[in-house]
């Protein structure tokens, strides 16, 4: 699996804090092991978010990717209400 991070991605998670930022690593490892890891609640979206999938980072944090073949693709980082509100 390649994984490549969109630059909004990129962006967003450089807002994150610390504590954030370290989650998003440690999610990010057990996602490339393991891309349905039950503490990832890996799940396919709907609506304006259809195509896409998000896995949690942490209580209200979510990361939503996009994967094609063998490549996935992080677009966006932020929080549950943010993304979906």
């Amino acid at each position: 699996m390649v994984i490549i991070f969109h630059k909004k991605f990129v962006k967003d998670s450089k807002n994150l804090t610390t504590s954030e930022k370290k989650k998003l690593m440690n999610r990010l490892e057990i996602f490339g092991q393991d891309e349905f890891n039950p503490i990832l609640n890996n799940h396919v979206l709907k609506g304006k978010h259809k195509g896409y999938r998000s896995i949690n980072i942490s209580g209200d944090l979510r990361a939503l990717y996009s994967k094609k073949g063998d490549i996935v693709t992080f677009v966006a980082i932020d929080s549950h209400s943010n993304l979906y509100g």
